[in-house]
């Protein structure tokens, strides 16, 4: 009897499933998309598709700035696919349309985020090219995926994404990923402007860092993986991620997954957009920033955000009052080990059975671990380290255990080696660090002294209180408060 191709795949859904949920880093999973028809989704095939349907493209330079390029910096345009495939093939006038203003040999260009379900609503037969149901998430498919296509050099700025996890199949060429864990957030120096719900952005260019006013950085550890045709990234919740398409033409397609407990974080969003709004949306002298990410909708009134906090507040009180009501009572007169999960609470539906389960490793020849990367060299030492790549599975050709033995072998290091000589003070408050005058300057140290006390503007404000640190007490006591256990704030 022939073997069908989702029985040849090296996890079942449910054992893939079961994977995702256990995994506390990013992996890539090979030889799992053999056989799905959205592997065929290259630009070409998609400019057919699409027709002389528009599509909105985020266009950035090619320039090293030492910043991150936010898109409320980037230019827009509505093209056809044909003609962005014309523009990347040099071609000019009427073929590229709106391309014309943007030489390509200056500016990337990125059609990014884009929901399949809107894009190709009168073609719902494409939803079903793409089989996350494979990964054990029944019925999800391409209606609950957005594309992405993009040119060499095309790239979202480095951020976290508040609630969720992703994960990210690669179509046509290659992109690489950039990766750093949730205990690294102070060291990416975190910031809400601009303004995006569940996405809290890095001031640090990752590839170019300014390390004389991000000085933490170089302690941050990154993971980083170049993703071919056919492969799937899983992108754990909380992990920062910067992602550049290193081929002229490069097509993925993602699944943002929420995950249990998720509710506790979108009371988090909800009290940062209000803060971050009702403040930016106050006129003032320093409150004339583009703040709110083109992907963002018009600010709506502080009476609608207040809502929005009760909504999610009620919803999170009444979700921990069904688990509450749903965890059994242990019976003082059994004497078996209560049976506990990794958070300590008592587990519901506990195996009866005792014996201890083996530690679950699934990591081999399909599941690739992306972990730190290898010191740097002094050739390039204060540059993010380059990753191995992770063979492609596009053909389904079987991995061996050496590919995963070499991801085992590397060692974790720091994102950028630490510069010679002092550190100078950086401008603004918000980054300003001690100098050190130990040469008896006074003049310098004057200077020193007038930097850290630069005007605080509304932006510096921001940071401070919309830091995840402060928004998660804030959240916590919201909680306290709405479920009647209010507990005294006065040393606050």
């Amino acid at each position: 009897m022939a073997t069908t191709a989702a029985s040849a795949k090296p996890f079942s859904p449910e054992e893939t499933q079961r994977i995702v949920h256990y995994l506390q880093q990013p992996a890539v999973f090979l030889n799992m998309t053999c056989g799905w028809p959205v592997l065929s989704w290259t630009a070409e095939h998609l400019s057919g598709c699409l027709g002389d349907r528009p599509v909105r493209f985020r266009l950035g330079k090619k320039e090293q700035t030492y910043a991150p390029l936010f898109e409320t910096q980037c230019s827009y345009v509505e093209a056809k696919l044909a003609q962005f495939l014309s523009w990347t093939r040099g071609q000019t006038g009427t073929d590229v349309g709106p391309f014309y203003a943007f030489p390509y040999s200056e500016y990337w260009a990125y059609a990014d985020y884009k929901y399949i379900a809107m894009l190709f609503q009168d073609q719902p037969s494409m939803f079903e090219d793409v089989k996350w149901s494979e990964f054990g998430f029944e019925e999800r498919n391409g209606r609950e995926s957005t594309l992405w296509i993009g040119t060499k050099g095309a790239n979202t700025p480095c951020h976290l994404d508040s609630y969720g996890c992703n994960l990210v199949l690669q179509v046509q060429g290659r992109k690489r990923w950039h990766l750093f864990p949730p205990e690294d957030t102070s060291k990416l120096y975190p910031t809400r402007i601009p303004y995006e719900e569940s996405s809290v952005f890095s001031q640090v260019d990752i590839l170019h860092p300014d390390l004389k006013k991000f000085p933490d950085f170089q302690k941050a550890r990154a993971h980083t993986v170049t993703l071919e045709p056919g492969q799937v990234l899983y992108v754990p919740k909380h992990w920062w991620h910067y992602v550049e398409s290193v081929d002229p033409i490069t097509v993925s397609v993602n699944s943002w997954i929420e995950l249990e407990g998720d509710d506790v974080a979108r009371v988090s969003e909800a009290v940062t957009k209000a803060v971050v709004c009702a403040l930016k949306s106050t006129p003032s002298d320093d409150n004339a920033d583009d703040w709110l990410n083109p992907t963002e909708e018009v600010v709506a009134s502080h009476n609608e955000y207040m809502q929005y906090v009760n909504l999610a507040v009620r919803a999170c009180t009444q979700r921990q009052k069904s688990v509450q009501h749903l965890k059994p009572t242990h019976d003082p007169k059994d004497t078996r080990p209560v049976k506990r999960d990794s958070s300590g609470q008592v587990r519901i539906n506990s195996d009866p059975v005792e014996y201890s389960a083996p530690v679950f490793s699934p990591f081999g020849p399909y599941l690739i671990p992306v972990l730190c990367q290898q010191e740097d060299s002094p050739d390039t030492m204060g540059v993010t380290p380059k990753d191995p790549e992770v063979k492609s599975s596009r053909n389904c050709v079987s991995q061996t255990h050496d590919v995963c033995a070499v991801a085992q072998r590397t060692e974790p290091t720091s994102a950028a080696r630490v510069h010679q000589g002092k550190h100078e003070c950086s401008p603004g408050l918000t980054h300003s660090r001690p100098c050190d005058r130990s040469d008896g300057n006074t003049q310098d140290s004057e200077d020193c002294r007038e930097s850290i006390h630069t005007t605080i503007t509304t932006n510096d404000l921001l940071d401070c209180l919309v830091h995840p640190d402060v928004i998660a007490r804030v959240t916590e006591l919201l909680l306290e408060r709405h479920g009647g256990r209010h507990r005294s704030t006065t040393t606050l």
